[in-house]
């Protein structure tokens, strides 16, 4: 999965806000990255339209080709994800729906990191969905932090690391589509 020896991950943010606890968390993992690792932040949940099939059935959006493209280039990916009304947000869930379809999407590795520690329906559905999309969710770096906590930075870089450690251990084999 590695090219050229950097490992390539994709931050995918679950909130448009602009003062989002969870587009911070992605910020600062960008912020630890160890050497020979970039985690690059997509912005573009909110100029994905919405999901239709037929769409997907014929040329793809440029917006979406562009997701695509960027999903399938990382070697891993990062999702910070708040929760709305015990669920993931319309917009998140869209951009999942895109992906759905996405032929590199199986058995990518997923860190999951979750900046509201009293909120766990939409980590449960994100682990539910994402399974049903094939993930690899690498549980071992998955974080529940408070970022105004004192020990978050390290909780940050801690769960960083052990996804880096993990990413080659998710690595599979292409699938063969038999006729």
């Amino acid at each position: 999965m590695q090219k050229h020896n950097l490992l390539h991950l994709l931050a995918l943010s679950g909130s448009l806000r602009a003062g989002s606890f969870n587009t911070a968390a992605l910020r600062m993992l960008q912020q630890f990255a160890p050497e020979g690792v970039a985690v690059e932040l997509y912005e573009g949940v909110g100029a994905l339209p919405h999901f239709n099939p037929d769409v997907e059935m014929s040329a793809l959006p440029d917006s979406v080709a562009d997701l695509r493209r960027q999903v399938a280039a990382a070697d891993g990916l990062v999702i910070a994800c708040p929760e709305y009304a015990h669920g993931i947000p319309g917009s998140f869930k869209n951009a999942l729906d895109w992906l759905v379809g996405c032929e590199s999407f199986p058995g990518k590795p997923v860190m999951l990191v979750n900046t509201a520690p009293r909120a766990s329906h939409a980590q449960a559905q994100l682990v539910e969905v994402l399974t049903t999309m094939s993930a690899r969710i690498v549980h071992e770096a998955g974080l529940t932090v408070d970022l105004r906590e004192a020990n978050a930075h390290h909780m940050m870089r801690s769960g960083l690391t052990a996804f880096v450690e993990r990413i080659d251990e998710c690595s599979v084999p292409p699938v063969t589509l038999i006729s």
